[in-house]
């Protein structure tokens, strides 16, 4: 800064002396002749605005502040956050400083972490990272509720979701939660899909019947490794999320309750019916859960490519770059590491 004040005074000073007027100069160059002549002199080379040291009027004493801290660390306030001390301080008719004020101090000499004698907060750690490159590798479950016509009355859908394929490999509908009901599916899917010993990870959220004895017995019996997302953080289970929201905004949703757990279980029925064998799933490039689960998938793909490419062969100026991607989606991970690609799309839709 001040050595673009000695450029300005020199140049300004160059014009003056060849006959321009100060006032004429300093209007070309864009400063006031007063801003110049304060420049000029020369105890004030530099800006003082930029080197200025300013003490709030109201700022507390060293003193004050060491009874803050040692206020807020004695035994009647130690377990207390300032937004409690401040009224609590103030019932008994004393003022230190302002809420705000405590805080600063606290933050100062890293007094805001967990001060009272119960026992922090538990950390959770994000789930390990999963990479499905095949089907029966990682399934995704979870259950959600159905409405009935009883007021208060629920039935409750169990759905098994392969990520990989994004095929339905088993769902029930039951008129409770329990583990071991979910066991039972759990075996059910183990036999049609002929499951080996540690082939599949199954990942879930923490509901009870998702941690419950008898389903993680069953799940070790039968090779299954289960995994599980945090308390409270659907983003952890995506794949199950996005499903339950595909089922419910249906156009063939019934708009009224179900009336009976049969005519749930119908409607279930030819939703995977649908899901699995007709729908063309966008996040594994629009071909069907079962085609992707079976291994037609790449087939498929190749064939779209291939009619592309001969239709920009006979009318290459439609296509302005490169014809559409129809890549087969190799990998599909669930809680990537920061840096890792999702998948190509988790919304089942």
């Amino acid at each position: 800064m001040a050595h673009e004040r000695q450029l300005i005074l020199k140049a300004v000073s160059s014009a003056m002396k060849k006959g321009a007027r100060q006032a004429k100069a300093c209007e070309v160059i864009g400063v006031s002749a007063k801003t110049l002549q304060r420049w000029s002199k020369a105890d004030n080379d530099e800006d003082g605005r930029l080197t200025a040291v300013r003490t709030p009027l109201n700022k507390l004493t060293e003193l004050e502040c060491q009874r803050i801290i040692k206020l807020s660390n004695s035994p009647e306030y130690a377990h207390l956050p300032p937004n409690q001390i401040v009224p609590k301080l103030a019932d008994q008719g004393i003022y230190l400083a302002s809420e705000s004020s405590f805080y600063r101090i606290l933050k100062a000499h890293n007094q805001l972490a967990h001060r009272q004698t119960s026992r922090p907060a538990n950390p959770r750690k994000r789930p390990r990272a999963l990479t499905a490159t095949g089907p029966n590798q990682i399934y995704s479950w979870d259950i959600t509720y159905l409405p009935t016509r009883v007021r208060g009355s629920f039935l409750y859908l169990y759905l098994v979701l392969d990520i990989y394929s994004r095929k339905i490999v088993g769902w029930q509908v039951h008129d409770e939660e329990r583990s071991a009901l979910a066991a039972e599916l759990m075996v059910d899917i183990s036999a049609r899909e002929n499951l080996k010993p540690e082939q599949v990870t199954l990942h879930s959220d923490n509901g009870s019947p998702m941690k419950g004895a008898t389903l993680l017995a069953t799940l070790q019996e039968l090779g299954i490794m289960p995994s599980f997302s945090r308390p409270s953080v659907s983003n952890d289970n995506p794949y199950s999320e996005s499903l339950f929201r595909t089922l419910k905004y249906r156009p063939e949703y019934p708009e009224q309750a179900f009336m009976d757990i049969k005519s749930a279980r119908e409607w279930v029925s030819g939703f995977v019916q649908w899901y699995n064998e007709e729908h063309r799933h966008s996040g594994i490039n629009y071909v069907t859960p079962a085609e992707r689960h079976k291994g037609l998938d790449k087939k498929i793909l190749t064939h779209r490519k291939t009619v592309y490419l001969n239709a920009k062969a006979v009318n290459p100026t439609r296509w302005s770059g490169k014809i559409r991607s129809w890549e087969e989606i190799e990998k599909v991970y669930l809680n990537p590491e920061k840096g890792k690609t999702e998948s190509k799309n988790i919304r089942a839709a």
